[in-house]
């Protein structure tokens, strides 16, 4: 079989092939927030339009568009769809035995002002799960915290997604980095320490917006003092290690400090006035979807009541508190060792499946001005299936069920019941990946990514903003990181800027994609039970994305053409 070169241009006009490329996200996006389209449908029929745009348009054979698609399916459950799966089995077997509520008491024990508590359950907590496990994990733990605390659907959607921004680049143990390095050629320190020197300033800006978003101003500015501890103490924390230590730890390391900074910071100062209002300020249509008052059974995604879903009438002993965190606990200790190198090192040698697709592995060529030189593209499922996070979060939730005393016929029931619930979403998630894996293959990213290329002397900014639409439709800062790095090389080298500025942009860039990704929105509505509203949660981010993104294109600018924020880029020559 011959093999196929990627075309970029297939009109011969720059802005018709753009625009066609542009279809199946923008139909993709457009039937999720119009909210008359269900999820699942929506991601079908994008495909089905991508497959069309890839075959039609861009002359794929229609062979490898069908072994392209069915790659992304199974890449879609593994590992994205194994997190969420076993991340809600934990959070459902925990609502059942009523430890939840339990939890919950013990965080309003904290601060009742929920103003604080996203600080420390969105930002800070779903730092240190982006930091250990990353794909996922964060928006399902804290969206699933966040409504058994009481937050309104779209609240506790809607902010846990806002919150997952500044760490990602630096999440799973810097999987972002590591794949920026290895399609550019530059030092995985160097790469992580320009990203942050770019981040942390959205690392203290976040929190505050995260408030302003949920409380108004006013709600803001009132308990801006805490917001400035959370805030600043991770951004320093996040530019110290990235910059003097490793860039593998960032995360975890910064989300622990802010979170210990922010609970001492409470022992000796609380808000003057305790914010209880779970919903957003203004219009929150997220109201009268279910209960916020029951918000267990909302979160665990049926009708109905569930053992323990609501609030324990009387006050936790600290035995009981304790034990409320122990399955939590246990997560996030599996959590990161399973993501780290020696870990990996000791089961991937002995339990991974490496299957190279037939008729698709390098059989496709990627070409300049995408590559400097043609370049062919693996097709290689590794099923590393002991060191996936899912497998690791599983493991956690057993252990944690039997520590509860579930009997082992009770948690396989109750798995496959999550696995019901969850039936949609999983449908979801797979087609979306499939949809971008697709367009990977066809060629179609690359398009859209030589468009934002022609930008000059605007290019840092546009740069950036490339990264954010990679992230947007692949809905990983690690795949945007892959299909663009090598891009955004070869164009700064070209229009004579940093390298290493514009693939550390791709990366700072993508971070604020994160929220608007297909797949996150779809997390998002499964952890917090906010089933058939993704339109509403796609439109409530949507412009924050935007809004973010610009803003660190505008850093990114500045960066390369004003001193002395110029002075803070780095100059090594590439290996």
């Amino acid at each position: 079989m011959e093999t196929w070169n990627q075309v970029y241009d297939p009109f011969g006009n720059a802005w018709l092939s753009t625009l066609a490329a542009s279809l199946p996200v923008i139909a993709l996006l457009g039937m999720i927030a119009s909210g008359k389209v269900k999820a699942h449908i929506a991601a079908v029929l994008s495909l089905v339009l991508a497959f069309a745009v890839a075959v039609v348009i861009f002359g794929m054979p229609a062979g490898l568009a069908t072994r392209a698609s069915l790659l992304g399916m199974v890449t879609g459950f593994f590992p994205i769809g194994w997190i969420i799966l076993n991340v809600i089995f934990l959070y459902r077997l925990t609502v059942e035995k009523g430890w939840f509520a339990t939890l919950q008491q013990s965080v309003a024990g904290i601060t009742q002002d929920r103003r604080i508590q996203l600080l420390l359950v969105a930002f800070a907590f779903g730092a240190f799960f982006e930091g250990a496990g990353g794909f996922g994990t964060p928006v399902a733990v804290t969206g699933a915290i966040l409504i058994g605390l009481g937050f309104s659907p779209l609240a506790a959607s809607g902010l846990s997604l806002i919150a997952n921004t500044a760490p990602v680049a630096y999440g799973a143990l810097g999987a972002p980095i590591q794949g920026l390095a290895s399609v550019t050629g530059y030092d995985p320190y160097i790469l992580g320490a320009m990203i942050g020197r770019q981040l942390p300033f959205f690392s203290l800006l976040v929190p505050f917006w995260l408030i302003w978003v949920f409380a108004g101003f006013r709600g803001m500015i009132r308990v801006w003092q805490p917001i400035l501890v959370c805030g600043a103490s991770f951004a320093a924390a996040q530019f110290l290690i990235s910059n003097y230590v490793n860039p593998w730890i960032v995360d975890i390391g910064a989300s622990l400090i802010s979170m210990g900074a922010l609970v001492l910071f409470l022992k000796v100062w609380q808000p003057a006035e305790i914010w209880t209002s779970p919903a957003l300020r203004g219009n929150d249509p997220s109201i009268g979807y279910g209960s916020p008052a029951r918000p267990a059974s909302v979160g665990a995604g049926v009708p109905g009541d569930l053992p323990g879903a609501a609030p324990i009438g009387r006050q936790a002993s600290s035995r009981e508190i304790l034990m409320a965190w122990v399955p939590w606990i246990i997560l996030s200790v599996v959590v990161a060792v399973w993501g780290t190198g020696w870990f990996k090192g000791i089961v991937n040698p002995l339990f991974t499946w490496k299957y190279e697709v037939p008729g698709l592995h390098n059989m496709i060529m990627k070409v300049p001005p995408v590559e400097a030189k043609p370049k062919a593209e693996a097709a290689v499922f590794l099923f590393t299936y002991m060191s996936y996070t899912g497998t690791g979060v599983l493991i956690a939730a057993v252990i944690s069920g039997l520590i509860m005393r579930f009997s082992p016929m009770r948690l396989i029931t109750a798995y496959f019941e999550t696995i019901w619930v969850l039936r949609y979403s999983l449908i979801t998630i797979a087609a979306m990946l499939a949809l971008g894996v697709l367009t990977r293959y066809a060629g179609v990213d690359a398009t859209l990514g030589l468009a934002f290329a022609g930008t000059g002397i605007l290019y840092p900014f546009f740069g950036t903003l490339l990264g954010w639409l990679g992230v947007a439709l692949t809905g990983s800062d690690t795949a945007s990181n892959v299909l663009f790095g090598g891009l955004q090389k070869i164009t700064s080298e070209q229009l004579g800027l940093s390298g290493i500025l514009m693939a550390s942009a791709n990366s700072s860039g993508g971070v604020m994609g994160k929220m608007i990704d297909a797949q996150s929105i779809v997390v998002a509505s499964t952890a917090t039970g906010y089933f058939g509203q993704e339109g509403k949660i796609l439109r409530f981010v949507f412009w924050h994305s935007i809004a973010l993104a610009c803003l660190v294109g505008g850093l990114v600018m500045l960066q390369a053409y004003v001193h002395p924020f110029s002075a803070m880029v780095i100059h090594p020559a590439a290996p």
